[in-house]
């Protein structure tokens, strides 16, 4: 006994869990207890037990357990917290109670379900009885059955879903179990009771006898709509006020809703959805291509097998629908065509919404194809087009029924109108607006005429439906012309439509008219009488009076009529009215008398035409008498207006009685029954006098009451074409006049656009400037209605004409236009009905839009194009993206019926090109604006692929989808967006990017909406899961967009859909509901107030501008600067922007007088303050990555003390185009308000930083614009930048620089080159350099150039925090993945290099070995001019606007503007004539002294005319010989180095070979320059020289050899002009460098020492200005790292030699000195150095050392005196070996021939023998041929590379110079000669004498002794210009080679100048060529 009182001892929690039963049987009891006291739900007593319940249930003592289950359903009941206990419970109850034998337990088990149900848990109660089902046990399966039977009963289908039940009905029906079946059909029969025929399909493959037991049991259940009996907590106060109301009313609403409510479900919601797409046949689409009908059908039927699954899951159906649609339009058999036609229609009846986006391809073929006659096949189609109606809505394909609606074919007509008919049964009154109504009543109208009866029954039929639906008031204005017989044929018909929604779309129509009076009856009766007085109007006489009475007159009768007929005299709301006003026969003159004497007295018709003015005078005044008293109903209008113009009419020659007659007119208009044919009688005199100077106010007056009276759209046509059919061009500017002001007071409604443009493009191209002037005025008043499209009509008028029409339209902007003070016409005095105005908006929104012509552009859509925008190939398709997007160009304004279009376009937006992608949505952007609103058809194929794009991971895509939507959005409204899943399906991928987007688009449209489709709750689950993204950003915007939806569904649909969540999830959404609740914004409000009208009575087409001032206040913010939007006023069923629709004219007016002052207000110590305040913390430090509210308000807050209001309201406007304006604003006041813009400075850099996180570009443009302004204006005020500003800016600006568009990165590189000018540069370097760390790799390579530009300009002080910092940063980026960063990074340090030279190398410190590599290949290649940078940092170093130099020039991409404009013009120069301006002055003086020569010479050399040889002047320079230095001209014009350097630079940096080279030739030849370059400018240089002379590229340019010329000379000019010491120190390094490389080419390494033999030849000379220590030093690293081993392991033997060659001349020249020039070696151990020279200076001892001069210098250079025979032999053969080469046969004769010239003893003999005679006989002949031409003419150079012969012959000796020159007399001759003869050629070629613009003029260079190269040079120009063009097509290249040799020195060495000479040259050349 013991043991039971230790449990009786424990707390009854522990008792519950003890292992004794009795123990737990007595805890149960007590908690039992327990519970039953506890009286507060949320007393913390129950969490005690909250982990116990699940043991309560689950207890293995089977009588425990039952009062366990009893104690946990009191818990359940009372408990607070039982909910959380939900899934174990019910899972402990399901697997431990169900399979209990005792009844009890199993009870207690499902009220123990039942009671979690009730307490709000019920979709986990039946998640876990569903998994029940899947148990062993059919006893566990019948309980869980049972329980969710008796729940269905009891809660009723909305709180049990029944999708997931129905789903496993099937699977329990085939039970082994009797038990389990018999359970199944009990709940299949509840089910059933609650949904009817819904549960058929889905049962639809169960057995047939099941089945069949079912059917009897279903019939057996009462037909009354079920109700549940038991509520949740939530609904059971609605159940106490519903047992209220049935005990007070039998038929209870409570009830009834919930009735209607359950019998809405659908069963296709319940069914699984099938994937077809991929169970295909294989080869379905070959096979439906195929010839063979038997295969088409085959591959038909498997579809047709497919589409019978009820229910198909969503896919890319675009491609099997086209297959389809094909097989319709095109396929001949037509059982095809109906078996096809049956697959479109299972395919639409199982995708539902979601096949919409295929209806506008498929609804014009099908409707086509019924000219078929087999029923078969019309009823497949039938059936097709009515499925695939449901999965659309009429709107959207409203165009494509339209379209066919004209065939010509009756049977298509037929169908047609049969196919509206049945689609109108679809609607209801709010699905059929007037917009969509007016055109189908259009086109059905003139069906009921048709000849064929057919098509008229079915017009009929349809508009009957049409009156059904949405009643007699709205159709009735439709049926104004039908006669009676026709309209009760409508009206039958009507009545026996029965409608798809029950009456309750017709009765609501109905019910809206009993309101005015006796309803239809009544209706029908007034439409009765109008017809009657329509019939009569025609006859004369009283007749007509009483009709017209009935229908318009006094008011009390107005009433009652007005909503049958709407007294169609006063209404002109609708177009179809126009022609029915009032109809009037035309009367013979007769009658007109007759009539007019009835009423008018008799002397007034006898004067009229009376010869005195005076009586003529006293007869109007007596007219006008009688006309004002005269009745309305008694004024023969016609008659008295044709008295008016009986003779002299308006040909009255005296002004008096002319305006008194005109003011008649215009009475007799007002006051009369005026109609178009009385109007016709006077409108040609009215245009005729509306010139006048006295009568013009009275034809306009006149003419203004008949528009009132006709209305304005008749009256304007008629006017306009009588104004500009004469020629009167006062008549003209006046009409236009009139008409611009008419518009304001009439509205523009129903005028016709087209017409208007037609004669305004007319009036602009009048002659006469009034005319012109008056056509922009009127089209700045259309400006108002039409909005911006109207532009694009005038887009090819010329330029100044179109910046005139853009001023215009630049006024207009932001007005509104301004509400119709007329045309609400008096008479009519019925009041529109505010239910009419509901819908209407639509219209005038519409309305100008509508009347825009659309081109067709479906033909234009070929295949081929379409197939090219699908290519494989990247280019191909933007080739056809690119078509397309100038179709749409041209086509300004398109049908929406764009053939293949949209799903070629459709596969681009997910191109992997992302330039595609974005060029695609410009062009979807494009669309939207020329397909209007008819773009809405397109939103479910098109546009929501754009939303898919909103997940795009590049920024600037984004930008361009979201920029695309919402332009779609503008046209479409929302709420096709927001219908159907698709927005719901984009919402739930779970990607970050597009869910942040998606919902912050929502955020920004859905607070517009007054309503949305019921589909947005299918977006809120989504929502919620975005609450909890793990993305801050996304549940950010998820937050921000929670109110919204919330505005739109209300506080509880919301808190119910988070029944689904888990339960901290719930709670949590539940917090954010209840926060989101006190923020949610009201509803818009609807635009009824707004849109009654002014005078009592507004048509219907003038609302959109006729709201009165006072209502509209209240709906206008400020005002939209789209007029486009600005015409309607309240929300559409559009869904259109509600804000700021219409201004009000009071508002406005104010506005305008306010913007006259200042825009900023200097405030003192203003920018001071705010400073301080940042810096004291006490605001926010401006600091973020995207600017949060709390920043942006602060900007306000601070801009409103220094900013005009309006302009900052424009500043902080949500739409862009009011933040354009402002900035148009602010760059108009720049200038005239500086002192403002300096104060606010820091706000508006602030501002500015704002629009960089727009996504409109054409703010950011405009944005760029005005900062490149403002700099500019900085600069000139000298101002300085603030820290603050600085770091509130810059690094935002910076973020721009990586941005796609080109346009936008150089303008903000042009931005950061101003702002150093008002900001340090060493303090941008660290922003910038902060730009390089950007994840954008764009913005990263742009910083790097930028950071290149710094550093070149500025020197390498602007590196901070230190230069070496600096650089180990950007040589970090040489390693980045992005290939443009890499170059970036790499030409900046390239950039650095050339300013610093090696030390760069000790600033990266290290690198890895790969960008080490790529930063010394870089280095070596980079096309450097470094001479130039460090002088121009000297130079100009205060300056940013002269510095760039080459490099950058080569760095920046693109054309950068912020370049100087020195610069700008030395780049545009580039060797092109208007670069010459400084030199052409000179060059010509210096002409004009020989031009008197000229005469003598003009009639020779005609030969040299027949060649176009300006390609042989153009690219190579002629280089001059050059006496002495720089001519005084040169010095002239470059007084200052610095520009001469600039000049230069300019030229190198160009893309054009042949100008860098001329331009390097140029800074050789001056002297003082060419001495400035180092060794390491030098260097560089001649690598990349030579580098270029062996690029075998070259060859394969036209002009290659020329290039190689070219570069032969620069390199000889180098060697001679350079500084000697660094050009042979140079040559040393480049020889060491390339011998170690092991990638170096051989060729490079010889080239490189013919250069250094060169350069030993010159030593005689130079000698004594170089400094022997640096030479010495060279060499002696040189010989350290080549010592004489290593060197002779070389596979040539010309190093060595060379050496050697170098250290014998310096012996030579210096003697024993040269061992004092060893002081610059530190060891001069190292090298082999010393003791060489040692052996040296010994061994010259040894010889006498008396040899002369010339002597010496031969000694140096010819290859080694003492070398041994062997040597000599080798020498030999390499020159017999060039002569057997093709290549270089004419190079080795000419070395032959020096070699024999110099040695004439060698014996050559030996090499000639072994050879053939042909060989020796080739050999003696070209020595020979070389002697001939080498006589007499001194030493002239014959090779074309650098060759070894050059040691001789490239520099003559001093002694030899002179006879080269000399002519054949001895005499010197002059300058003047060559440049005569260069003339005379120039002439010869036809070209400009001037043209010599990059180089200094030749007279200056031709006066010191000649260097031959030179010369050579210039004669290979001059003497091949026949020639060359010739040999280059022959190909002949031997040809061209001995040309050459024969031909090299022909012109201009020649001694003699006279013509003869020449002639005979020339006929050498052309025998030579032979």
């Amino acid at each position: 006994m013991g043991d039971d009182s230790e449990w009786l001892k424990l707390p009854v929690d522990q008792k519950c869990e003890h292992k004794l039963w009795k123990a737990r049987l007595n805890g149960y009891e007590e908690a039992l207890k327990i519970f039953q006291k506890i009286k507060d739900e949320k007393s913390p007593e129950w969490s005690k037990y909250l982990g116990l319940i699940k043991k309560f249930v689950t207890d293995s003592n089977a009588v425990v357990q039952l009062k366990g289950l009893e104690a946990a359903l009191v818990y359940v009941e009372n408990a607070h917290v039982a909910g959380k206990t939900t899934g174990e419970v019910v899972s402990g109850v399901v697997s431990k109670v169900f399979n209990q034998p005792k009844a009890k337990a199993k009870e207690l088990g499902i009220e123990i379900c039942l009671m979690y149900i009730e307490i709000e848990k019920g979709e986990t109660v039946q998640e876990e009885l569903l998994k029940g089902l899947d148990n062993k046990n059919p006893k566990i399966i019948v309980a869980c059955i049972e329980t969710l039977r008796k729940a269905l009963s009891e809660f009723g289908s909305k709180i049990i879903l029944l999708k997931p039940i129905i789903k496993v009905l099937p699977k329990l029906f085939e039970s082994r179990e009797k038990a389990v079946r018999d359970e199944a059909k009990l709940i299949a029969v509840e089910i059933y009771r609650w949904i009817r025929d819904a549960l058929r399909p889905p049962l639809q493959n169960i057995n047939s006898v099941q089945l069949k037991e079912l059917e009897e049991e279903w019939v057996k259940l009462p037909t009354g709509a079920p109700k549940p009996t038991r509520f949740l907590r939530s609904q059971q106060e609605l159940e106490a006020k519903l047992e209220q109301q049935q005990s007070a009313d039998e038929d209870a609403e409570g009830g009834g809703d919930s009735g209607e409510e359950v019998q809405q479900i659908d069963a296709y919601e319940l069914l699984e959805a099938v994937e077809i797409l991929s169970k295909l046949p294989k080869d379905f689409y070959d096979k439906i291509e195929a010839k063979k009908w038997q295969e088409r059908k085959e591959a038909l039927e498997a579809v047709e097998v497919l589409v019978k699954n009820p229910k198909l899951e969503a896919g890319d159906y675009a491609d099997l629908v086209k297959a389809l649609k094909k097989v319709v339009g095109k396929d001949t058999n037509v059982m095809l065509v109906a078996l096809a036609a049956k697959c479109l229609t299972g395919l639409a009846v199982g995708l539902r919404k979601k096949f919409g986006q295929y209806a506008g391809h498929v609804v014009p073929t099908i409707l086509e194809k019924f000219k078929e006659k087999k029923p078969q096949v019309v009823q497949a189609l039938q059936e097709a087009i009515d499925a695939i109606f449901l999965t659309t809505t009429l709107q959207n394909i409203s165009e494509d029924v339209l379209a066919v609606m004209d065939n010509k074919n009756p049977t298509i007509k037929q169908q047609t109108s049969l196919f509206i008919a049945r689609s109108f049964r679809h609607c209801t009154a709010s699905t059929l607006p007037k917009s969509l109504l007016k055109p189908f009543c259009a086109a059905l109208l003139k069906h009921i005429n048709d000849s064929a009866l057919e098509v008229r029954d079915a017009a009929f039929e349809a508009l009957g439906t049409a009156l059904k639906v949405v009643g007699e008031k709205a159709v009735n204005p439709f049926l104004a012309d039908v006669d009676k017989l026709k309209l009760d044929k409508i009206k039958e018909c009507s009545e026996k439509v029965e409608l798809v929604h029950g009456k309750k779309a017709g009765a609501a129509a109905d019910k809206k008219e009993v309101k005015t009076g006796p309803g239809r009856t009544a209706a029908s009766g007034a439409a009765g009488d109008k017809e009657t007085k329509d019939t009569s109007a025609p006859k004369p006489g009283p007749l007509k009076k009483a009709p017209a009475a009935k229908a318009g007159g006094p008011p009390k009768k107005g009433k009652p009529a007005a909503p049958g007929g709407t007294g169609s005299i006063g209404t002109k709301n609708k177009k179809g009215l126009d022609t029915k006003e009032i109809v009037e026969a035309e009367l013979s003159i007769e009658v007109c008398e007759e009539k007019a004497s009835a009423v008018l007295p008799s002397t007034c018709i006898q004067l009229l035409d009376s010869s005195n003015w005076k009586e003529r005078l006293a007869c109007m005044e007596e007219f006008q008498k009688a006309v004002e008293l005269m009745d309305r109903t008694e004024m023969p209008c016609q008659a008295l207006v044709r008295m008016l113009a009986k003779k002299p009419g308006w040909k009255e020659t005296n002004f008096q009685v002319m305006q008194m007659k005109l003011h008649i007119v215009a009475l007799i208009a007002q006051k009369g029954n005026f109609s178009k044919t009385s109007a016709q009688v006077v409108l040609d005199g009215l245009v005729d006098k509306i010139g006048d100077v006295k009568c013009g106010n009275n034809a306009k007056e006149a003419m203004t009451a008949i528009a009132e009276a006709c209305m304005l759209p008749w009256t304007a046509e008629q006017v306009m074409s009588m104004a500009f059919s004469q020629k009167n061009p006062k008549n003209q500017s006046e009409t236009l006049n009139w008409l611009s002001n008419a518009i304001k007071e009439f509205g523009f409604s129903g005028l016709n656009v087209k017409a208007f443009i037609s004669n305004v493009k007319t009036a602009l191209a009048a002659t006469n400037p009034a005319v012109r002037t008056s056509a922009i005025t009127l089209l700045g008043v259309m400006y108002l209605y039409v909005g911006p499209s109207l532009r694009m009509f005038f887009e090819d008028e010329k330029p100044a004409l179109l910046s005139q029409i853009d001023a215009e339209f630049e006024k207009m902007q932001g007005q509104s236009p301004p509400a119709p003070t007329r045309g609400i016409s008096k008479h009519s005095t019925s009041t529109a009905d505010e239910g009419e105005d509901a819908e209407e908006p639509d219209e005038g929104g519409n309305d100008v839009v509508d009347f825009l012509p659309r081109a067709e552009i479906s033909d234009k859509i070929t295949s081929e194009l379409v197939s090219k925008i699908s290519d494989k190939n990247w280019k191909i398709r933007k080739e056809g993206l690119d078509e397309v997007a100038s179709i749409i160009n041209e086509a300004k304004f398109i049908q929406p019926n764009i053939g293949e279009l949209p799903a070629a376009l459709k596969g681009r937006l997910n191109d992997s090109n992302k330039i595609l992608v974005q060029q695609t949505l410009n062009i979807l952007q494009q669309l939207a604006v020329a397909m209007g609103p008819n773009i809405k058809q397109h939103v479910k194929n098109l546009g929501i692929p754009i939303i898919t794009v909103l997940g795009d991971s590049k920024n600037n895509v984004r930008a361009a989808a979201l920029a695309t939507v919402n332009a779609w959005a503008e046209q479409t409204g929302m709420k096709e967006w927001l219908e159907g899943e698709d927005l719901s399906e984009e919402l739930k991928k779970e990607n970050p990017f597009l869910r942040q987007e998606l919902l912050g688009w929502l955020a920004e449209k859905l607070p517009t909406l007054r309503s949305t489709p019921s589909d947005l709750i299918l977006c809120v689950p989504h929502l919620y899961s975005c609450l909890e993204d793990r993305n801050g950003d996304v549940r950010k915007k998820a937050q921000d967009a929670l109110p919204f939806f919330m505005m739109h569904l209300g506080y509880e649909k919301m808190a119910k859909a988070t029944g689904k969540l888990k339960p901290t999830s719930k709670d949590q959404v539940l917090a954010m509901l209840e926060k989101a609740k006190a923020n949610m914004p009201a509803k818009p409000a609807p635009a009824k107030a707004a849109s009654k009208p002014v005078g009592g009575s507004a048509p219907a087409k003038f609302q959109p501008v006729s709201a009165p001032v006072e209502d509209s206040v209240s709906s206008s913010v400020e005002p939209k600067p789209d007029p486009k939007k600005a015409k309607t006023v309240g929300v559409s069923s559009k869904i259109k922007n509600t804000q700021g629709k219409k201004v009000p004219n009071k508002t406005g007016l104010k506005e305008d007088d306010d913007k006259s002052g200042p825009i900023f207000i200097v405030v003192p110590n203003g920018k001071e303050q705010r400073m301080k305040d940042e810096k004291g913390l006490k605001v926010l430090k401006w600091n973020f990555t995207t600017p949060r509210d709390e920043y942006i308000e602060q900007l306000k807050i601070q801009m409103s003390s220094c900013v005009a209001k309006w302009l900052q309201d424009e500043m902080f406007h949500s739409d862009f185009q009011h933040h354009n304006k402002a900035l148009a604003v602010m760059v108009d006041h720049l200038e005239s308000e500086k002192e403002g813009v300096i104060g606010c400075l820091d706000l508006i850099l602030k501002w500015l930083t704002l629009r960089f996180f727009d996504t409109n570009t054409s703010v950011l443009m405009k944005a760029l614009e005005y900062l490149k302004l403002l700099f500019t204006l900085l600069s000139d005020e000298e101002y300085h930048l603030t820290e603050n500003e600085a770091s509130s800016f810059i690094p935002y600006l910076i973020l721009k620089v990586g941005e796609p568009k080109d346009v936008i990165r150089k303008d903000v590189r042009a931005i950061l080159n101003r702002m150093c000018l008002v900001y340090p540069a060493s303090k941008m370097f660290p922003f910038i350099m902060e730009g390089t760390k950007s994840k954008n790799a764009k913005q990263r390579a742009e910083c790097l150039e930028e950071l290149g530009c710094l550093v070149e300009s500025y020197g390498m002080n602007v590196c901070q925090p230190t230069p070496g910092k600096a650089l180990k940063e950007i040589a970090i980026h040489i390693g980045d993945r992005d290939n443009a960063v890499r170059n970036a990074a790499l030409n900046t340090i390239v950039t650095v290099y050339n300013v610093y030279g090696d030390q760069v190398f000790k600033l990266i410190g290290n690198l890895s070995e790969k960008d080490m590599s790529m930063l010394e290949e870089r280095i070596k290649r980079s096309a450097k001019r470094p001479s130039a940078a460090p002088i121009k940092q000297v130079e100009e170093k205060p300056q940013r606007t002269q510095n760039i130099s080459s490099n950058a020039n080569m760095l920046r991409k693109g054309p950068a503007e912020d370049m100087s404009s020195k610069l700008n013009q030395a780049r545009s120069m580039s060797g092109h004539p208007e670069a010459a301006q400084t030199v052409r002055r000179e060059f010509q003086l210096d002409l004009d002294e020989i031009e008197n020569d000229n005469g003598t010479v003009r009639c020779e050399m005609p030969e040299l005319v027949q060649h176009k040889l300006d390609d042989i002047f153009e690219p190579v320079l002629i280089p001059e010989p050059k006496i002495r230095a720089v001519s005084p001209h040169f010095d002239d014009m470059h007084s200052n180095t610095a520009s001469t350097i600039n000049f230069i630079i300019s030229q190198v940096a160009s893309s054009d070979i042949n100008t860098s080279i001329q331009a390097l030739t140029q800074l050789f030849q001056i002297e003082s320059l060419a001495r400035e370059a180092s060794t390491g400018v030098l260097k560089d240089l001649m690598h990349g020289l030579i580098t270029l002379m062996l690029d075998s590229r070259i060859e394969d340019l036209e002009e290659g050899q020329q290039v190689i010329r070219s570069v032969n000379l620069l390199v000889v000019k180098v060697l001679e002009k350079s500084d000697q010491t660094n050009i042979l120190s140079a040559l040393l390094v480049l020889l060491q460098d390339s011998l170690l490389a092991t990638a170096s080419s051989p060729k490079f390494s010889e080239l490189v020492m013919k250069c250094l033999w060169r350069m030993v030849r010159l030593l005689p000379d130079t000698i004594n200005s170089i400094n022997l220590d640096r030479i010495l030093l060279d060499i002696h690293i040189f010989m350290k790292v080549f010592p004489k081993e290593k060197l002779k392991q070389c596979k040539s033997e010309f190093p060595i030699r060379t050496l050697k060659t170098l250290l014998h001349t310096l012996c030579k020249l210096k003697g024993p000195k040269i061992l004092d020039h060893l002081t610059m070696i530190d060891n001069k151990n190292e090298s082999e150095l010393e003791a060489h020279l040692c052996r040296m200076m010994k061994h010259s001892m040894d010889q006498t050392g008396s040899k002369s001069d010339k002597e010496t210098e031969k000694g140096a250079s010819r290859i080694d005196e003492k070398s041994s025979k062997a040597k000599v032999n080798d020498f030999l053969a390499e020159i017999f070996k060039k002569i057997g080469s093709k290549e270089n046969t004419k190079e080795g004769l000419a070395e032959l021939y020096e070699y024999k010239k110099k040695y004439s003893d060698a014996d050559i003999e030996p090499f000639l023998k072994n050879s053939s005679q042909f060989f020796q006989n080739y050999v003696e002949r070209g020595l020979r041929m070389i002697e001939m031409e080498r006589e007499g003419k001194g030493h002239i150079p014959t090779s074309t590379g650098i060759s070894p012969q050059m040691e001789v012959t490239c520099v003559p000796t001093p002694t030899s110079t002179v006879s080269s020159i000399g002519n054949t007399n001895g005499e010197e001759v002059g300058p003047s000669v060559y440049l005569e003869r260069l003339k005379i050629l120039r002439q010869r070629c036809g070209l400009d004498n001037t043209k010599q613009d990059d180089r200094p003029p030749l007279t200056s260079l031709l006066s010191k002794p000649a260097v031959p190269t030179v010369v050579s040079s210039t004669d290979m120009l001059h003497s091949k210009l026949s020639q060359l063009r010739e040999s280059r097509e022959q190909h002949q290249h031997s040809d061209l080679d001995s040309n050459q040799t024969h031909s090299s020195g022909t012109m201009t060495t020649s001694s003699t100048a006279n013509i003869d000479d020449l002639k005979k040259r020339l006929e050498r050349i052309k025998s030579s060529r032979k």
